[in-house]
């Protein structure tokens, strides 16, 4: 099996820093072994140190595959020791992703299989080409799909999850559109010009803002819906403790009435006609 490489990259989009993780490999798979997910594990962690960074998009390079799953070479060797040690490993993959500082896009070019469709599933957004194909076949192999498989039934129900991981059977784009895995769909050529779009929306909210929003979705992950209701009031007063939202809020005014200037131009145009 190639081993698979994590490469990490800061581009400037917007006067803005956006970083991208690569998993790459020699024969375009990008399964996850232990050697791998620790070096995911670092990169992330570095990245989160970043202050800079406003948004951090995951993807696999080339077209074949996302992820490819983890490694089944390594998984046929494991004890139940060894089993312990592999698949905690696994979980800090997803964990740093989950609670990255800032929103994490999935960019999903291919296979997105097993570990990979858990790793999708922490990532706070996915977009995905159509001819991307997704599946949980863990238990094909004899093993039950775990760790962030729990995530599934939040985003897609437990009807959709249990047919993912009990037939582990393999589903299209298309599907995962209308189940709700991923939010957005583009044709091959288009990905990127999809994934921008996202990207620039992420990139238009107010740095503190967006971190705030992440941090407290993630908390309605786990909190009945009154302490939900509870923290966003906390979070809203949180968000006053800077002059952010004055500054955005003065920029959106700002806008506004150079949109009406052009209106008023327009119609005294149309008049003159």
């Amino acid at each position: 099996m190639a081993a698979t490489r994590v490469e990490t990259e800061t581009k400037i989009v917007r006067e803005q820093s956006v970083a991208w993780l690569t998993l790459d490999s020699d024969n375009g798979l990008h399964v996850i072994d232990t050697e791998a997910a620790n070096a995911l594990v670092r990169s992330v962690e570095a990245l989160a140190n970043d202050e800079s960074i406003r948004a951090l998009v995951v993807t696999g390079m080339g077209s074949r595959a996302f992820v490819g799953g983890a490694d089944i070479r390594e998984m046929r060797e494991l004890n139940q020791a060894s089993a312990h040690t592999f698949i905690s490993t696994l979980q800090r993959c997803c964990a740093v992703l989950h609670d990255f500082p800032v929103p994490v896009i999935a960019r999903i070019n291919g296979l997105c299989l097993g570990a990979g469709l858990e790793i999708a599933a922490c990532c706070d957004l996915r977009i995905a080409v159509e001819t991307a194909q997704f599946a949980m076949p863990e238990v094909h192999v004899g093993i039950p799909s775990v760790i962030d498989a729990a995530r599934l039934p939040g985003l897609i129900g437990v009807g959709h999850t249990k047919d993912l991981v009990m037939t582990g059977r393999w589903i299209d784009g298309c599907e995962a559109l209308s189940w709700g895995l991923v939010q957005r769909l583009a044709s091959v050529g288009e990905l990127d010009a999809v994934l921008k779009e996202c990207v620039d929306g992420v990139l238009a909210a107010g740095p503190r803002a967006s971190k705030i929003q992440k941090l407290l979705v993630n908390r309605w992950e786990q909190l009945s819906i009154d302490d939900a209701v509870a923290e966003g009031v906390d979070a809203f007063v949180q968000a006053y403790a800077t002059d952010e939202p004055r500054k955005y809020m003065d920029a959106f005014f700002a806008k506004a009435r150079e949109n009406a200037g052009d209106t008023i131009t327009e119609n005294e145009d149309k008049e003159d006609e």
